[in-house]
């Protein structure tokens, strides 16, 4: 039996799998080993994903969805500069989550949520997401695993009644190691510049490493559906990151098959 080539999918979480985060290799460039490729390749497929953006918005009947997930310094940030530089901003809407503000507070953790979902016809981007409301508080140990776990019930619930009213929903963690992540924050130790991206609880965090990569896994295996599938991208390499994400990106928007409605304008009672 030939050897079936290897895809994008090959990163995607099939529902119900273990995942086991140590295993999976984060600097890994199976589909795309050289960066100039992978460079020249991403500037063409921007291109394609503004076309079938700027079709899905005037077929305005769903949209797309894309969450992306990680580690502090996987390059959450960058992704979205890199490969949604040239979308169309009509058409192309960007949500960071940071720590939830008073009013925020003041309701479920769902609720900011609901308020950012995509319109019908816009390509949203989450960095961060309803997920950030359960990884983080459980491993710093604020959510029990049984609050974790209904937490990671409920939004199954409440994303599959999204995709069934015209969501299409992509979710990619940035999986990047323990190693580079260290390399990054030195890096933006030793650059001014970039001072503003520091804060205490990164590092904070990171010392609690083992139970952040552990509360990721529980919410790959539990929550990665057929409807709202995870993906795991290698993101060590940067420029191997942005490419992956653009990939599936524009696969999904190939998924979808967006079409310009056709027009009920009668031509011949129009007079100029």
């Amino acid at each position: 039996m030939p050897v079936k080539p290897k895809s994008w999918e090959t990163y995607r979480v099939p529902p119900g799998k273990k995942v086991r985060l140590a295993k999976v290799p984060a600097d890994a460039t199976d589909l795309c080993d050289d960066k100039s490729t992978a460079r020249k390749r991403l500037k063409h497929l921007r291109k394609q994903i503004n076309a079938l953006a700027e079709t899905l918005a005037i077929e305005n009947q769903r949209s797309l969805l894309v969450i992306l997930q990680g580690m502090d310094a996987s390059g959450k940030d960058g992704a979205v500069k890199k490969v949604f530089t040239g979308v169309n901003p009509q058409h192309c809407r960007v949500v960071s989550f940071k720590q939830p503000d008073r009013e925020e507070r003041e309701h479920d953790y769902l609720w900011r949520i609901y308020r950012a979902l995509p319109a019908k016809g816009e390509l949203g981007i989450f960095n961060r997401s309803q997920y950030e409301d359960v990884v983080t508080l459980h491993a710093r140990g604020i959510l029990t695993r049984k609050q974790a776990h209904l937490r990671l019930r409920q939004i199954c619930d409440v994303e599959r009644t999204w995709v069934e009213n015209g969501i299409v929903l992509r979710k990619l963690f940035l999986h990047i190691s323990r190693d580079e992540q260290t390399r990054r924050f030195q890096a933006r130790l030793d650059t001014p510049e970039k001072h503003w991206k520091v804060q205490q609880s990164d590092f904070e965090d990171r010392r609690r490493w083992p139970a952040f990569q552990s509360a990721y896994e529980h919410i790959l295996a539990r929550t990665s559906t057929k409807e709202a599938p995870w993906y795991i991208l290698p993101a060590d390499h940067k420029w191997y990151r942005d490419l992956a994400v653009a990939e599936i990106v524009l696969s999904a928007l190939h998924s979808m098959r967006p079409r310009i409605p056709m027009s009920r304008l009668d031509r011949t009672r129009l007079k100029l």
